[in-house]
């Protein structure tokens, strides 16, 4: 047959599984444009080697041996894979732990994961696997079945779905996607059969004619169909060459966070009031420290300030008026985190720190900002805020290691920087509607004195810490009411007074009334190395000015300085003007009075004397209103009591959501019957406030006025509360308890107090005695 059979036959052997071991490779190339170095395209090369290898090495046994063999081969790939992953991520834990966990998790992080991916064992066993199995499946139908076009199908499927899984988030995999034609066009080029193996050899010439005419129709049908699908299907692929596929990201949830972590700073209070607390501990590094002269990196008086470091758990950027939320979307990464361009005028320092959580909980990771890279834990990461968690939370005795790229703005271009506007910054500077108007005055007014940004800023930060006490014991709150109270409450009522929380959120809220991109930021002011305790924690605002990024504001007033009033520096202005003329003088009467009746004109009449008469009458009619009205009150109060205290949980709850309503309506502010527990919860937030403005004025202007009951703080917190349990009770009728109906007793009890306590006297009776509640339908 000549010298150059065998290597035909050697041509023949080889020129399928090479092709189908490109093919899959390929596959391997497109997904690794979004992964952090070369590791995911080799490994999943190996796979297509090893997975084709394997099926050309058993050709020979029978085909139920093939998969079970080929399915071992893979598992011990596959470890190798994972340990290398493992390695080279530095990733935790034991083996198998890692194993179990990435097996878990392989699916939902690898389509969470940050871009560029790390390849870890969660984000690569996927792809491994993927390729392997194709590689089998390809394999057994073009080498065993000779079904050479059929056997592309696996290869080309994995190859779409790598296009898929990347989506829009790299460029089109053109090169790619050509050379995988490439390869499949060579390797349907080289026949299938050898020279001996031709389908016509031993028939007589007759038949032999007859079957070559058929395989040669066949063949002409084929390709007919080839050409007409390529002509109908290639302007339509072409047209998808620079259009941009949907991200599978979309449609997958990202790791979540609880309450606490989405807004920790409402801990702030609770920490101060545990200062001793040992939070975590922190040894930090800072291979380029700046000399001396950089400024300080904490508020006044703290660790920080004093040449420490400001170490940051959680950006808050969003603000709806209640709550301050960080509003972030978290991404699974590795060790190497998404680098943003420094701000142009910024120095950048690097810094290390090596941290041990003792007593912190929940999912926040603390972290100097901007961290860079962190090993020792699998974390997720906002590129927005630079917020970063451990999704399976935070454990005692966790460690791990942080560096951080931090930049120092340069203080001499502060005083004429300018803040961008727009989109971009629409989400930090936006103000919520229901702003108290005393809010708005004093930005205003803050505003007015000063021009640049900057000086607003400053005004601001000097304002709060000239005005305002910071005290451990205050209350969490920082709804408009709570900075309403804070910034305006009576001093010897709890106003003026207020953990870093109240200082922060007010400067943030009061800048983006004065048109500064503002956020506040919660974490903890440290020193170098050594525990961080809860006394160390605290929240600071920051603004965003063009060129030089985001700057913090230390608002928190000195340790030793009292604070002036506010009633020196701010005077709301009247809600009316004055009349601009005199008012008209009233006109005496022109008739005469009557002349009184003798003494003895009564007594000569013979009847009873007209003054006994009306002050009989007079004192029956009293007797009889006095009457009514203590029956009135009497029947209010036990309609409350039999609300409150009457009936299973759910009704007690229930009863007290009606008092709170009526509550509503005894102050002119009835709610409509399809508002939901939320929405009448901000009526009454609105009402409370518009009410305790009311009577703050006119205390003010020497007219008297109602005290706060338990507290305008406490009032809002129980409307809160009890919005939360009504919605509980209607969504889960039989999960609510005793207890619960207990606190939503107190809490109606509470905001009903404070807000008849905000109404003139007059009205603080009429409403105790209103028959309205007796009979408005429920």
């Amino acid at each position: 047959m000549g010298r150059g059979t065998p290597v035909v036959r050697l041509l023949r052997a080889t020129v399928v599984p090479v092709t189908l071991v490109v093919m899959i490779a390929l596959a391997g190339v497109v997904l690794g444009r979004v992964y952090a170095g070369s590791l995911l395209t080799m490994l999943v090369a190996g796979a297509a080697v090893g997975s084709v290898a394997v099926s050309v090495v058993t050709r020979r046994l029978p085909s139920w041996l093939v998969a079970p063999v080929s399915v071992l081969a893979m598992f011990g790939w596959t470890v190798v894979s994972l340990r290398v992953a493992a390695t080279q991520a530095q990733v935790p834990g034991g083996f198998v732990e890692v194993a179990g966990d990435a097996a878990r998790n392989a699916i939902p992080r690898l389509l969470t994961a940050m871009i560029p991916v790390e390849p870890t064992p969660d984000t690569i066993l996927l792809p491994v696997v993927a390729a392997w199995l194709a590689g089998l499946a390809a394999s057994e139908v073009a080498l065993r079945a000779g079904r050479v076009l059929l056997g592309y199908l696996p290869p080309v499927l994995l190859h779409v779905g790598a296009v898929y899984v990347v989506g829009p988030n790299a460029e089109p995999a053109i090169g790619a996607t050509v050379a995988l034609v490439v390869a499949a066009a060579l390797g349907l080029a080289v026949p299938s059969r050898a020279a001996g193996d031709d389908p016509v050899d031993g028939l007589d010439p007759t038949a032999r004619s007859g079957v070559r005419a058929r395989l040669a129709v066949a063949s002409a049908a084929g390709t007919a169909v080839v050409v007409a699908l390529a002509a109908l299907l290639g302007p339509a692929v072409a047209a998808l060459v620079d259009s941009r596929p949907v991200d599978p990201r979309r449609y997958v949830e990202p790791p979540q966070v609880e309450t606490l972590d989405e807004n920790p700073l409402i801990r702030i209070s609770g920490w101060a009031l545990n200062p001793e607390q040992q939070l975590f501990q922190v040894a930090t590094e800072r291979p380029d420290a700046p000399d001396s002269t950089a400024p300080a990196d904490g508020p006044p008086g703290s660790a920080a300030g004093g040449g420490g470091v400001r170490i940051r758990l959680a950006v808050l950027s969003d603000y709806d008026g209640v709550t301050w939320r960080v509003g972030a979307t978290y991404r699974n990464a590795g060790r190497i985190l998404p680098a943003a361009e420094p701000a142009p005028y910024a120095t950048v320092e690097t810094v290390r720190q090596e941290i041990t959580v003792g007593d912190l909980s929940g999912r926040l990771l603390p972290a100097v900002p901007t961290p860079r890279e962190v090993s020792g834990a699998r974390v997720a990461y906002d590129p927005g805020t630079g917020t970063l968690i451990r999704p399976d939370g935070l454990v005692p005795g966790l460690r791990y290691t942080v560096t951080s790229a931090r930049e120092r703005p340069d203080v001499n271009l502060l005083a004429t920087a300018s803040t961008p506007a727009g989109d971009a910054v629409a989400r930090v500077l936006h103000v919520p509607d229901g702003a108290p108007e005393q809010l708005r005055r004093l930005a205003t007014q803050l505003a007015e004195e000063n021009g640049a940004p900057y000086a607003r800023a400053a005004a601001i930060e000097q304002w709060l810490a000239e005005h305002y006490r910071l005290v451990a014991d205050a209350p969490s709150g920082h709804a408009y009411p709570n900075l309403a109270f804070f910034l305006f409450g009576p001093r010897n009522g709890g106003g003026q007074r207020g953990t870093s929380e109240q200082f922060a959120a007010s400067f943030a809220v009061l800048g983006r009334l004065a048109g500064l991109p503002t956020r506040v930021v919660v974490g903890f002011a440290a020193a170098e190395s050594g525990p961080v305790r809860a006394a160390d924690a605290y929240a600071w605002p920051e603004v965003l000015f063009d060129g030089l990024g985001w700057v913090a504001f230390d608002p928190l007033p000195r340790p030793d300085d009292e604070p002036r009033p506010v009633e020196e520096d701010f005077r709301p202005k009247p809600e009316d003007p004055p009349p601009s003329e005199q008012p008209e003088p009233t006109l005496e009467p022109t008739a005469s009075p009557p002349a009184p009746a003798a003494a003895g004109d009564a007594a000569d009449s013979g009847g009873v004397p007209v003054p006994v008469l009306a002050g009989g009458a007079a004192g029956g009619l009293l007797l009889l209103v006095g009457a009514a009205l203590v029956v009135l009150a009497g029947l209010r109060r036990a309609r409350t009591r039999a609300r409150l205290h009457r009936g299973d949980p759910a009704q007690r709850i229930a009863g007290a959501w009606r008092e709170l309503t009526d509550a509503l309506r005894l102050a002119g502010r009835p709610v409509a019957a399809d508002l939901s527990a939320s929405e009448v919860a901000t009526v009454a937030h609105h009402a409370l406030t518009e009410a305790f403005d009311r009577s703050t004025t006119t205390a003010e202007a020497g007219g008297g006025g109602g005290g706060g009951g338990d507290g305008p703080v406490a009032a809002h917190r129980a409307v809160d509360d009890l919005a939360r349990l009504i919605n509980q009770v209607g969504f889960a009728p039989g999960a609510a308890t005793v207890e619960q109906a207990g606190a939503a007793a107190e809490a109606a009890t509470t905001y009903s107090g404070a807000l008849r306590a905000a109404r003139s006297r007059w009205r603080r009776v009429l409403w105790s005695v209103h028959p309205g509640p007796l009979r408005w339908p429920h």
